[in-house]
């Protein structure tokens, strides 16, 4: 059974910091792709950043560099280091991974919120 348990949500400033963590257990980490999205009130949710088996990244360009994922396969986790944060950032922020390599996102975190204050 896949489980995907974020944290590190909260409030802040914008300008603000905040780093999010998603531990996976279930999946063989190591092989599989990791993803944030997130989905603000209202609205669709959306990638935000992808990390590949292999470590390569891409962003959703309102987050280029400000945004950066990145893995620990031997914790099982993936991160989220958001800078520079802006009120239009706030939303749910959800772990996800795929049910095989290339393929859709099936399985998903709780979620944790980020909200940001102007």
């Amino acid at each position: 059974q896949v489980q995907l348990v974020e944290s590190g949500g909260g409030l802040v400033q914008a300008g603000g910091s905040l780093r999010l963590s998603c531990v996976a257990s279930g999946l063989v980490f190591g092989w599989s792709a990791m993803a944030w999205h997130r989905q603000a009130p209202g609205k669709e949710r959306e990638l935000v950043a992808h990390i590949s088996e292999i470590g390569n990244t891409d962003y959703a360009e309102s987050v280029k560099g400000r945004f950066t994922i990145s893995r620990d396969n031997a914790k099982n986790t993936v991160y989220l280091r958001m800078n520079n944060l802006k009120p239009e950032d706030t939303a749910i922020y959800y772990c996800a991974a795929p049910g095989r390599i290339g393929g859709e996102y099936v399985y998903w975190g709780q979620g944790t919120q980020v909200t940001v204050s102007s």
